[in-house]
């Protein structure tokens, strides 16, 4: 699926950064991200992909774990 959100997609650089940072870049660097989850890994989400959205996918210590992408 084609995003509709122009500019950046995906962060493979924030692996191994804290969520909250993460989270903060993201917005910053793509201003049509609207919505940034910060979610435990391993949490159960909806499969809808949302062109405006990112999930930062963190450890119990607040580490990211994945490369945040949009969807």
């Amino acid at each position: 699926m084609a995003s509709e959100c122009e500019g950046k997609s995906s962060w493979p650089e924030l692996v191994g950064a804290q969520g909250e940072v993460a989270a903060e870049t993201i917005k910053r660097e793509n201003t049509c991200i609207t919505i940034v989850d910060i979610l435990l890994e391993g949490t159960i989400v909806t499969a809808d992909y949302i062109s405006t959205r990112v999930r930062v996918w963190v450890d119990k210590n607040g580490i990211v774990v994945r490369v945040p992408i949009i969807g």
